[in-house]
């Protein structure tokens, strides 16, 4: 069995680490990971003829090729997954750098690419791409880290107790942020204070290791969980330390423009909401030191993208996309901001928010009811089975219900609203991003 030394010898020799097939590279290192339809087991011959360097497999036989260093290039182990997080880690102890940890329950993302965006101004950064911040995807981020990286900028999601705890001990972060805490993920964490256990332990982690916390100061749920944490070190931000209002590009502008300090920042994003998250950028800046004119640059410089609050200008209508993923927190935020916003003939379409476990009826008829004493909404379109009890149960108006969005994509081709605005969010699962297409 090859030793982590070996391994991460021949690591070094790839060029690229890939658990994907399809996207094999010249001399890449393919890993053969299992899940709950397929076996990377199948494909590491596949791999290889596609010109991995080799494949690493835990299956000691694989249509009569004998794995081991040197014979077939497919180098067997006893756990794929756990060889990759083993080395991912092996490979962060390579580098005495900063790494700044990010989790919370809404805004990872953004947040995540704004601070990169301004760093970036002065520094060489690596980012977690796209949202890959699970169990296997911050292993694959950590694998990016070269000798050029100065700052490493890792996010880190979670959807059971412990998930946190053991993403820091991968990374070993020098510092981080909990964008804040809500209700997601409930069938996982079992409940509110169950997420504010396991975001936590990112704190605890920091607390241990005389890493910096950065907080919103105007955030309770942060504030009470530091609290319970004494001898942490913290940089906090806010709107009042920041001396922040919120100003208007121009007064038919949806897009969020705010002041800080005596510097007005306009930016190209949709909705009050994203306030803490630039302020998050700006702390995290001026932590390390990046001139404030290259922070506020970089901000009106970010454009937000895979369907996380855009705005996008069809032949026929507005539409603000925010289905990448919903809970009941990102919910109301993002209902509450499109009903202030300077547009005209107001839709909404809702997907349903899914593993929320036993309060999913629940929270789905808040949303419900909110949506009711909304009178200026022209359009309430609802798609999926939890939406579909809980309107069954208030029986609202000006709602039209469909069980996905296959059968609401057919209904717009054959009948396309034109000259509306539209708000359009959901959980990533429930598709409703191919509405895209036909709106």
């Amino acid at each position: 069995m090859i030793t982590l030394d070996e391994l991460y010898k021949l690591y070094k020799k790839c060029g690229s680490v890939t658990t994907d097939s399809r996207k094999i590279t010249p001399g890449s290192m393919f890993f053969a990971l299992k899940g709950d339809r397929f076996d990377g087991d199948d494909f590491a011959l596949q791999a290889l003829e596609q010109g991995a360097k080799c494949a690493i497999v835990d299956r000691a036989t694989l249509d009569g090729v004998s794995p081991g260093v040197g014979k077939g290039n497919c180098i067997l182990v006893e756990n794929v997954l756990v060889t990759l997080q083993k080395l991912a880690h092996y490979h962060r102890t390579h580098f005495n750098i900063p790494v700044l940890a990010i989790t919370g329950t809404n805004g990872k993302t953004t947040t995540k690419e704004l601070i990169d965006a301004v760093l970036s101004q002065k520094y060489r950064t690596m980012a977690t791409e796209g949202n890959l911040n699970n169990h296997i995807g911050v292993p694959l981020t950590l694998l990016n880290i070269n000798e050029k990286t100065e700052i490493a900028i890792v996010e880190m999601g979670a959807s059971a107790p412990g998930e946190i705890a053991a993403l820091v001990k991968l990374a070993e972060p020098t510092c981080g942020i909990v964008t804040n805490v809500g209700k997601a993920h409930l069938l996982g964490f079992g409940s509110f204070e169950g997420v504010k256990r396991t975001k936590g332990e990112l704190y605890d982690y920091l607390r241990q290791n005389g890493g910096t916390i950065f907080f919103n100061e105007e955030n309770e749920d942060l504030k009470g969980m530091l609290a319970n944490r004494p001898g942490v070190v913290t940089r906090k931000y806010g709107i009042t330390c920041y001396e922040v209002s919120l100003i208007g590009k121009e007064e038919d502008s949806p897009y969020l423009s705010l002041k800080v300090y005596d510097r007005i920042i306009d930016t190209n994003m949709i909705g009050t909401y994203n306030v803490d998250n630039v302020l998050a950028a700006v702390s995290i800046g001026e932590y390390f030191e990046v001139p404030f004119s290259d922070i506020c640059k970089a901000i009106e410089s970010y454009s937000p993208s895979n369907h996380r609050s855009q705005m996008l200008q069809t032949p026929y209508n507005i539409l603000i996309l925010d289905a990448y993923n919903a809970n009941p927190t990102s919910m109301r935020a993002s209902l509450d901001n499109f009903l202030q916003l300077p547009l005209e003939h107001k839709w909404v379409i809702l997907g349903d928010m899914l593993e929320l476990g036993d309060d999913s009826l629940e929270e789905h008829k808040r949303i419900v009811e909110l949506l009711r004493r909304q009178r200026s909404l022209e359009k309430i379109v609802l798609v999926g089975r939890e939406f579909a009890k809980a309107a069954a149960e208030l029986k609202p108006d000006r709602v039209q219900l469909f069980n996905n969005v296959e059968q609401l994509k057919e209904h717009f081709e054959k009948k396309r609203p034109e000259g509306v605005s539209i708000f359009i969010k959901g959980s990533n699962s429930i598709r409703l991003s191919v509405l895209e297409e036909v709106l």
